[in-house]
């Protein structure tokens, strides 16, 4: 199922991985883990934010990859099920 995850990062905890010099290792191996169709970085609600969209083939993969987002940068995630424009005509051509 294609998933939007929105993560909002804690500003003291993201600033420390930035000063280490270790936030370009750890945002590949982010994006190794979730192997994104999309991602967009931005400011939302006041705080650093990633916007993923990938593909979860089992919400058993919740935890493995959500955990270094808490751990790294001491995130609050949401995920939202989301469809492209193929997903939406798929959908609605099953409407009768």
């Amino acid at each position: 199922m294609r998933v939007l995850l929105q993560a909002h990062l804690d500003t003291e905890k993201t600033n420390d991985v930035i000063r280490s010099g270790q936030m370009p290792q750890v945002m590949q191996e982010i994006m190794a883990a979730f192997k994104p169709e999309a991602s967009y970085f931005g400011p939302d609600q006041g705080v650093r934010t990633m916007f993923l969209v990938f593909d979860m083939q089992d919400t058993s993969q919740m935890p493995p990859i959500t955990e270094q987002l808490f751990q790294a940068f001491g995130a609050e995630v949401n995920y939202t099920p989301v469809m492209n424009l193929e997903d939406l005509q798929k959908g609605l051509s099953q409407l009768k």
